[in-house]
């Protein structure tokens, strides 16, 4: 029997802004900040067969083809609450890019329901007290980074529940091939 694996697909926020973003989640005490990198959600984590990968693959390989690179503007701090306990940085620029690619990687083989509408964003809090939550939101009020995005990730949570990059899939015109990664993504 197979056992099954849990992926996602992010765009992988680059340096330095996501040195900044990890360590302003240590800062505000969040457990996960060494377990997850600084990312925009495309695919949250979903269960599936080992045996399933390479089709996954081939599939997010044509979604990179069919997008171009845009820039992503982050822009201060927004929040999930009362309905979830989060607190993130905001897109100001690149969410219809998100959005449009986040339709087309919840396609074909990974065509699975949500629970939420989507709405792009970078995590920076998340099921922390109120009070840090509140810091959190303040603290990041005031917080800007802008920058390309040519691609995106696969990602694998291991046994310790730490996401590593499986796989880049560089967009149209974003330069290089699909390349595989065995970094540890802490």
């Amino acid at each position: 029997m197979n056992a099954v694996r849990s992926i996602g697909v992010a765009i992988g926020i680059p340096e330095p802004f996501r040195t900044e973003l990890r360590d302003w989640r240590k800062r505000l005490g969040d457990p996960n900040a060494g377990l997850i990198v600084p990312h925009v959600t495309l695919l949250g984590p979903t269960e599936v067969l080992p045996s399933e990968l390479a089709t996954i693959e081939r599939h997010l390989a044509g979604v990179a083809v069919g997008h171009e690179p845009f820039v992503i503007r982050l822009q201060g701090s927004g929040t999930f609450r009362p309905l979830s306990p989060v607190v993130f940085v905001t897109l100001a620029q690149g969410t219809s890019c998100c959005e449009l690619l986040e339709k087309a990687v919840r396609s074909g083989p990974l065509d699975r329901p949500t629970r939420f509408s989507y709405h792009p964003h970078v995590t920076v809090a998340h099921e922390l007290d109120e009070v840090s939550l509140d810091r959190a939101f303040d603290l990041l009020a005031e917080y800007r980074a802008s920058f390309e995005v040519t691609g995106f990730e696969l990602y694998e949570r291991g046994d310790d529940c730490a996401w590593r990059q499986l796989r880049h899939f560089p967009f149209a015109g974003g330069g290089g091939r699909p390349t595989w990664q065995d970094n540890e993504m802490r």
